[in-house]
């Protein structure tokens, strides 16, 4: 019984260290990171663009879709072989070639597919510029004016090779509601 004892105890012991260095210090010292300058803007979810901010009405860029309800996130976990899926895929294809008044086969696939986080403000070029005429026409805009709001808000590949060139949906939302 002895040996159980001092077995429970330092059990005990290691989960009270534990505990308080992964539920105190390791948070206090990421809140801390983030208050450094330079890092603070990004840290807080208010006003970042790091997340997609979905809005309601024509006049906006579509982000992608999302599985996500805020503050949680996470992908469906289905795959392209559920039968499930490919019913919501085709139905968000539809539903998009009628939106922009294009045939389906011209809505590209990050359209019609979410991140794996369902919250990336990111979409692809393709179907930036697919959405251009109908943001320009609800703003009361050019199509050139609103075509350089995407231009600046589209950012490169990672490390300069990986993935491909990404168009901030929540920043060139912001950049719109300035320009109207």
């Amino acid at each position: 019984m002895n040996n159980f004892v001092k077995q429970a105890l330092a059990g005990l012991r290691v989960l009270l260290v534990l505990t308080v260095i992964t539920g105190v210090l390791y948070p206090a010292a990421v809140w801390a990171v983030s208050r450094l300058p330079g890092l603070h803007a990004n840290a807080e979810a208010v006003d970042t663009t790091l997340v997609a901010v979905p809005r309601e009405g024509d006049q906006w860029f579509v982000a992608r879709p999302s599985a996500a309800t805020l503050p949680a996130s996470g992908g469906s976990n289905k795959g392209e072989l559920n039968t499930e899926y490919d019913a919501v895929i085709a139905e968000r294809r539809t539903e998009i070639a009628q939106r922009e008044g294009v045939n389906e086969d011209r809505v590209p696939p990050d359209a019609v597919t979410a991140s794996a986080s369902g919250l990336d403000p990111h979409i692809s070029t393709a179907y930036a510029d697919l959405q251009v005429p109908r943001v320009a026409r609800e703003n009361g805009l050019g199509e050139d004016r609103v075509r350089q709001l995407v231009a600046e808000h589209t950012g490169g590949r990672a490390l300069g090779f990986l993935g491909e060139p990404g168009v901030n949906v929540t920043a060139l939302n912001r950049a719109l509601d300035a320009a109207g």
